[in-house]
């Protein structure tokens, strides 16, 4: 690792690079590829991997959900008129997918990328706690593997960096330290993880749900593709809570850690792993963020006056980190690490060690901005605000809702048998959303009582590398302990989860 750091050094670093990046029209991608555009105009190539049927559409994409947003405004008003021939310059647009050998691409293309890319940052990830098992390891798993075997391929790479997620640790307490998840570990004692034998069960399994299938002679396309959805999304949460995980997205995402530690060989790597990654803080817009987080639920319902209690322990530590502080953090990784053979570092991108943040603080600053900032109803008149309540344990909350729903329904589903199913339609769609509510509380729940702390020692030694003398330098800042959360929340992050994400 270098000694010494500043802001030219990262930016020195970009020159003449060419870059490949998965999971660019993901939150966290499309500020990475703002920022290296915006630092550093004489970077070689960008390259971005993304799905498309042919390049025109690869391209099209790109350009509507990267390029098109409210993210590159700066990069937009900076280069004026040239800003659209400076984009055509530098980024190419790859009609591809991860989950396919050789990225989804054609020989030629594939060998000319394996002549010049310097850089990998994979980001790609699907990150649906409840999602389809075959889905989440084709992506999370089976992409690290082909990413690998390209790499391998790449004569002048420096640099492989993988993001990957600080709870892969699974909700253990106390302090987690920044280190390699080892082949075979997992969270339950007594369970040996095989990750060949987890692809090989989703494959009987899938191939016995198209037997059951033909052998009744469902023709219903529609039907026979929900019951698979359904089997693998369960199978998913099985198999993730069998070996100590909480949900599928974590456990895939740390089976992806293992397989790329088994395959990556020489090349240097860099695994960094973020908590809940929130809004844009500083640059290059604050309060500019893409899909919903676990906490922005609170604030969301809280806007919109719809949800009157949430779970969570207003005492409890939620690990928040800003989605510019975790690209600053990658970039000097980067460069830190870049053609160290061999070497593998975990970095921590974190808050809970170095600078926590608890719900109440959250939801103090919640408050605060709608006092200060009324909403305002479609008739004109004031939408007041009103008090949540807390749930500080699952138990209480489980209580609430067997009082005044479950209780209701059982009564509801009763009078509908003495009516001859009157109320059958009524029923089974509340029904339905009282088993989607208690599934959510089921699956992101652990997240609202989690008692770890993430060691984020190894971030901490990269930080001291960094020199903070110039406001360039700040450009490059990725300490939690800058970060005031009150202020954050309420002038920052609130005002943006209102803007981008309450249309």
């Amino acid at each position: 690792m270098l000694d010494a750091m500043d802001a030219a050094t990262i930016v020195g670093y970009f020159k003449g690079k060419s870059i490949l990046i998965t999971g660019s029209t993901g939150f966290l991608g499309k500020i990475l590829v703002e920022k290296i555009l915006r630092v550093q105009p004489d970077v070689h190539k960008i390259y971005l991997l993304v799905r498309g049927i042919d390049e025109p559409t690869a391209k099209q994409r790109v350009q509507q959900e990267v390029i098109g947003t409210d993210l590159f405004d700066l990069l937009r008003e900076k280069r004026g008129k040239g800003f659209q021939q400076f984009l055509e310059e530098k980024v190419v647009a790859l009609a591809g997918d991860i989950i396919h050998d050789n990225l989804g691409l054609e020989t030629p293309m594939l060998e000319a990328l394996a002549k010049e890319i310097d850089v990998i940052v994979n980001i790609a990830a699907t990150t649906n706690f409840y999602g389809r098992y075959d889905v989440s390891l084709d992506v999370n798993v089976m992409g690290v593997k082909h990413l690998c075997q390209f790499a391998k391929q790449c004569a002048r790479l420096k640099m492989l960096m993988h993001v990957s997620t600080a709870f892969v640790s699974g909700f253990r307490e106390g302090l987690i330290l920044e280190k390699p998840i080892k082949p075979g570990e997992s969270l339950r004692e007594g369970t040996f993880l095989d990750i060949d034998a987890e692809l090989r069960l989703v494959r009987e399994v899938k191939k016995q749900l198209t037997m059951t299938n033909s052998s009744t002679d469902s023709d219903n396309d529609t039907d026979n593709n929900k019951t698979e959805r359904t089997a693998m999304k369960e199978l998913g949460l099985q198999r993730a809570r069998h070996f100590g995980w909480s949900n599928t997205y974590v456990f895939t995402k740390a089976m992806g850690e293992v397989l790329l530690g088994q395959l990556r060989g020489d090349i240097p790597v860099v695994i960094m792993r973020p908590s809940i990654i929130t809004s844009v803080r500083a640059d290059p817009v604050p309060g500019w963020m893409q899909g919903t987080r676990t906490i922005d639920t609170i604030i969301i319902g809280y806007a919109k006056q719809n949800l009157s209690c949430f779970l969570a322990d207003l005492t409890f530590v939620m690990d928040v980190i800003p989605g510019d502080m975790v690209v600053n953090a990658m970039m000097a990784a980067m460069v830190a690490h870049s053609e160290e053979k061999g070497a593998q570092v975990v970095y921590h991108s974190t808050s809970s060690l170095r600078n926590p943040a608890t719900y109440n603080v959250l939801y103090q600053s919640g408050r605060r901005h709608f006092y200060e900032n009324p909403r305002v109803g479609k008739d004109g008149k004031v939408i007041p605000t009103k008090e949540m309540y807390f749930f500080p344990t699952i138990a209480r909350f489980h209580l609430y809702m067997i009082l005044t729903y479950k209780i209701p329904l059982e009564i509801l589903h009763l009078v509908n048998l003495l009516l001859c199913g009157f109320f059958s339609k009524l029923y089974n769609d509340l029904n339905r959303k009282y088993k989607f509510v208690m599934l959510l509380v089921d699956v992101y729940g652990p997240f609202a009582f989690f008692k770890g702390c993430f060691d984020d020692m190894n971030l901490e030694r990269l930080r001291l590398t960094m020199a903070m003398k110039t406001p360039e330098d700040q450009m490059f800042n990725f300490d939690p302990k800058t970060i005031d959360w009150d202020e954050y929340f309420t002038k920052i992050h609130i005002p943006g989860v209102i803007k981008y994400l309450c249309k």
